[in-house]
C-alpha cells in the first residue's frame, strides 16, 4: 500500500512515515501543497494524508484541484483546525476523512486502513466532471450543462485525457503517446484537426470556451 504524506512539518512528517512504514505501508513525502499536487498527479497511491495548512498551496485547494481533475484517491485530512466548520470544509472539498491534531497514532492507522478497504470494495469511478462538462465512461456519453454532445471514438478518447488533466497544459507529444499510441511525430495535423472538431462540439453555443490553445505548449481544458 502506497501513501502520500503532504506535511510541511518535517519532524511530524518523519514520525508519521516511520510509524506507517512499521505498519507495512510504503510512504512518499511532499513538503508543500504544490509538491503534493504534483506527486498525487503521478498516481499510484492508495491514500493521501494531507495537512490543511500548507505553504504554496493549502490542503483544501490541493484536494479540490484533484477532484476537479477526476482523481478519486481517498484523502485523510490532518489538521489542528478542529472546529465543526473546519471539518465540514475539508469534507466538502473532497476529503474522505478528517483527523484533528494531536491524534493517537493507532487511530491514524485505523483510519488509513478503513480508507484502503473502502477503496478496494467501492465502485470504480465512472464519471468525470470539469466545470459543467460531464463524461460518463460506462454509457460513453458526454454532456455540457445537460446538453448531450455526440463524439466520435477518438474525440471521446481525446476529451477523456484532457479531462483527466484539466487545468494542465497538455503537449502534442503527450497526446500522440496517450491518445494515438504514437511514439513518434507523424508530421501531420491529426491533433489539430481533432482538437478543432472537439472544440466546436464542447464550446459551440456556450459563453465560456473550455478548450484552450496554449501558445508554444499545447492545449488546456479549463473549467
Amino acid at each position: 500500500m502506497r501513501i502520500l504524506i503532504v506535511e510541511d512539518d518535517l519532524e511530524a512528517a518523519e514520525a508519521m512515515e516511520r510509524g506507517l512504514a512499521e505498519a507495512g505501508f510504503d510512504c512518499v513525502r511532499a513538503a508543500d501543497g504544490a509538491e503534493g499536487l504534483e506527486a498525487a498527479r503521478g498516481g499510484g497511491f492508495n491514500v493521501l494524508i494531507v495537512d490543511r495548512m500548507l505553504p504554496r498551496m493549502n490542503g483544501v485547494t490541493l484536494v479540490e484541484t484533484l477532484r476537479r481533475q477526476g482523481d478519486a484517491t481517498p484523502v485523510l485530512f490532518l489538521s489542528a483546525l478542529g472546529e465543526v466548520s473546519d471539518r465540514v470544509a475539508g469534507l466538502q472539498a473532497g476529503g474522505d476523512d478528517y483527523l484533528v491534531k494531536p491524534y493517537a497514532f493507532a487511530e491514524l492507522i485505523a483510519r488509513v486502513e478503513a480508507l484502503t478497504r473502502r477503496r478496494e470494495t467501492g465502485s470504480v469511478q465512472t464519471l468525470l466532471r470539469v466545470g459543467d462538462l460531464e463524461m460518463d465512461l460506462i454509457a460513453r456519453e458526454v454532456r455540457r450543462s445537460s446538453k448531450e454532445i455526440d463524439l466520435q471514438p477518438r474525440e471521446f478518447q481525446l476529451l477523456e485525457f484532457l479531462m483527466r488533466h484539466a487545468g494542465q497544459s497538455v503537449t502534442r507529444t503527450m497526446l500522440l503517446e496517450k491518445v494515438w499510441d504514437y511514439h513518434f511525430d507523424p508530421q501531420t495535423n491529426v491533433i489539430d484537426v481533432h482538437v478543432s472538431r472537439l472544440r466546436s462540439k464542447i464550446d459551440k453555443g456556450f459563453d465560456k470556451p473550455m478548450l484552450q490553445t496554449v501558445r508554444g505548449a499545447g492545449y488546456r481544458l479549463e473549467a
